[in-house]
Protein backbone atom coordinates (compact mmCIF):
# COMPACT_ATOMS: atom_id res chain seq x y z
CA UNK A 1 0.00 0.00 0.00
CA UNK A 2 1.70 3.52 -0.85
CA UNK A 3 1.60 5.98 1.73
CA UNK A 4 -0.60 8.53 -0.46
CA UNK A 5 -3.37 5.81 -0.43
CA UNK A 6 -5.79 6.71 2.37
CA UNK A 7 -7.78 3.79 3.88
CA UNK A 8 -11.55 4.25 2.72
CA UNK A 9 -14.58 3.22 4.88
CA UNK A 10 -17.47 4.24 3.68
CA UNK A 11 -21.23 3.50 3.74
CA UNK A 12 -22.85 2.92 -0.12
CA UNK A 13 -25.94 2.07 0.72
CA UNK A 14 -28.87 1.25 4.09
CA UNK A 15 -31.61 -0.99 3.21
CA UNK A 16 -33.65 -3.57 4.50
CA UNK A 17 -33.05 -6.83 2.18
CA UNK A 18 -35.90 -8.79 3.64
CA UNK A 19 -38.90 -8.44 6.02
CA UNK A 20 -41.70 -10.69 7.37
CA UNK A 21 -44.27 -11.26 10.29
CA UNK A 22 -45.99 -13.42 11.03
CA UNK A 23 -48.85 -13.75 13.73
CA UNK A 24 -50.04 -17.51 13.32
CA UNK A 25 -52.42 -17.67 16.43
CA UNK A 26 -54.24 -14.40 15.56
CA UNK A 27 -57.20 -13.25 16.97
CA UNK A 28 -57.10 -15.89 19.41
CA UNK A 29 -54.28 -14.41 20.72
CA UNK A 30 -54.64 -11.20 21.50
CA UNK A 31 -56.81 -12.07 24.06
CA UNK A 32 -54.42 -13.57 26.10
CA UNK A 33 -53.35 -11.09 28.94
CA UNK A 34 -49.71 -13.09 30.43
CA UNK A 35 -46.81 -11.85 29.22
CA UNK A 36 -44.81 -13.93 26.27
CA UNK A 37 -41.52 -15.59 26.16
CA UNK A 38 -39.48 -13.55 23.87
CA UNK A 39 -36.35 -15.18 22.08
CA UNK A 40 -33.31 -13.44 20.11
CA UNK A 41 -31.47 -14.73 17.52
CA UNK A 42 -28.27 -12.90 15.91
CA UNK A 43 -26.41 -13.45 12.25
CA UNK A 44 -24.35 -11.46 10.30
CA UNK A 45 -22.20 -12.39 7.34
CA UNK A 46 -20.43 -10.56 4.39
CA UNK A 47 -19.60 -11.22 0.65
CA UNK A 48 -17.54 -9.08 -1.53
CA UNK A 49 -19.38 -7.47 -4.26
CA UNK A 50 -16.38 -5.63 -6.29
CA UNK A 51 -13.97 -4.23 -5.85
CA UNK A 52 -13.42 -3.20 -2.23
CA UNK A 53 -16.94 -3.34 -2.12
CA UNK A 54 -19.16 -6.05 0.44
CA UNK A 55 -22.52 -6.43 1.32
CA UNK A 56 -22.96 -7.08 4.72
CA UNK A 57 -26.22 -8.42 5.93
CA UNK A 58 -27.36 -8.71 9.90
CA UNK A 59 -30.33 -10.64 10.24
CA UNK A 60 -32.15 -10.29 13.67
CA UNK A 61 -35.06 -12.74 14.57
CA UNK A 62 -37.40 -12.57 17.51
CA UNK A 63 -39.66 -15.46 18.33
CA UNK A 64 -42.16 -13.85 21.19
CA UNK A 65 -44.36 -17.58 22.22
CA UNK A 66 -47.16 -18.09 25.11
CA UNK A 67 -46.73 -22.05 26.20
CA UNK A 68 -46.84 -23.70 23.15
CA UNK A 69 -48.48 -20.56 20.97
CA UNK A 70 -46.52 -18.74 18.80
CA UNK A 71 -47.59 -15.27 19.60
CA UNK A 72 -45.53 -13.71 16.95
CA UNK A 73 -42.66 -13.99 14.71
CA UNK A 74 -40.64 -11.47 13.28
CA UNK A 75 -37.55 -11.53 10.95
CA UNK A 76 -35.14 -8.38 9.30
CA UNK A 77 -32.43 -8.91 7.08
CA UNK A 78 -30.83 -5.55 7.55
CA UNK A 79 -28.61 -5.34 4.78
CA UNK A 80 -25.58 -2.43 3.43
CA UNK A 81 -23.27 -2.05 0.62
CA UNK A 82 -19.76 -0.80 2.27
CA UNK A 83 -16.68 0.39 0.25
CA UNK A 84 -13.34 -0.67 2.52
CA UNK A 85 -10.53 0.29 0.26
CA UNK A 86 -6.77 0.66 1.26
CA UNK A 87 -7.42 -1.49 4.14
CA UNK A 88 -4.96 -4.14 5.22
CA UNK A 89 -6.55 -7.54 4.38
CA UNK A 90 -6.34 -8.41 8.00
CA UNK A 91 -8.27 -5.01 9.14
CA UNK A 92 -10.86 -6.14 6.70
CA UNK A 93 -12.93 -9.11 8.19
CA UNK A 94 -13.11 -7.09 11.21
CA UNK A 95 -14.59 -4.20 9.93
CA UNK A 96 -16.98 -6.62 7.66
CA UNK A 97 -17.90 -8.67 11.17
CA UNK A 98 -18.01 -6.14 13.75
CA UNK A 99 -18.01 -2.51 12.27
CA UNK A 100 -20.61 -2.86 9.79
CA UNK A 101 -23.27 -4.98 11.95
CA UNK A 102 -23.05 -1.99 14.49
CA UNK A 103 -23.68 0.14 11.69
CA UNK A 104 -26.53 -1.50 10.75
CA UNK A 105 -28.23 -2.62 13.74
CA UNK A 106 -30.30 0.34 15.02
CA UNK A 107 -32.10 0.28 12.14
CA UNK A 108 -33.04 -3.21 12.41
CA UNK A 109 -33.80 -2.11 15.98
CA UNK A 110 -36.09 0.25 14.31
CA UNK A 111 -37.32 -2.21 11.68
CA UNK A 112 -38.30 -4.61 14.52
CA UNK A 113 -39.78 -2.37 16.84
CA UNK A 114 -42.07 -1.31 13.91
CA UNK A 115 -42.80 -4.34 12.38
CA UNK A 116 -44.37 -5.98 15.89
CA UNK A 117 -46.22 -2.45 16.76
CA UNK A 118 -47.88 -2.44 13.39
CA UNK A 119 -48.85 -6.32 14.35
CA UNK A 120 -50.65 -5.27 17.21
CA UNK A 121 -48.41 -5.84 20.08
CA UNK A 122 -45.99 -3.64 22.16
CA UNK A 123 -42.95 -2.40 20.74
CA UNK A 124 -39.70 -4.72 21.18
CA UNK A 125 -36.60 -2.98 22.28
CA UNK A 126 -33.42 -4.68 21.49
CA UNK A 127 -30.55 -4.03 23.95
CA UNK A 128 -27.48 -3.15 22.31
CA UNK A 129 -25.19 -6.18 21.24
CA UNK A 130 -21.80 -6.20 21.65
CA UNK A 131 -20.45 -7.73 17.93
CA UNK A 132 -16.97 -7.24 18.91
CA UNK A 133 -17.23 -10.00 22.00
CA UNK A 134 -19.31 -12.18 19.57
CA UNK A 135 -16.65 -12.04 16.56
CA UNK A 136 -13.93 -12.94 19.12
CA UNK A 137 -16.38 -15.64 20.47
CA UNK A 138 -16.65 -17.37 16.88
CA UNK A 139 -12.92 -16.56 16.35
CA UNK A 140 -12.02 -18.90 19.44
CA UNK A 141 -14.76 -21.67 18.72
CA UNK A 142 -12.97 -22.01 15.05
CA UNK A 143 -9.56 -21.89 16.63
CA UNK A 144 -10.79 -24.66 19.28
CA UNK A 145 -12.41 -27.04 16.40
CA UNK A 146 -8.93 -26.25 13.96
CA UNK A 147 -6.94 -27.77 17.13
CA UNK A 148 -9.20 -30.54 17.63
CA UNK A 149 -9.04 -31.53 14.04
CA UNK A 150 -5.46 -31.29 14.15
CA UNK A 151 -4.92 -33.60 17.01
CA UNK A 152 -7.45 -35.84 15.97
CA UNK A 153 -5.24 -36.53 12.94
Amino acid sequence: MEQNEQPIFGIEKLYVKDLSIEVPNAPEIFLEHDAPQVEIKLNSNGRGVGEGVFEVMLTVTVTATLGEKTVFLVEVGQAGIFRIVNVPDEQVEPLVAVACPNILFPYAREAISDAVTRAGFQPIVLQPVNFEAMYMQRLQEAQAAASTENTLQ
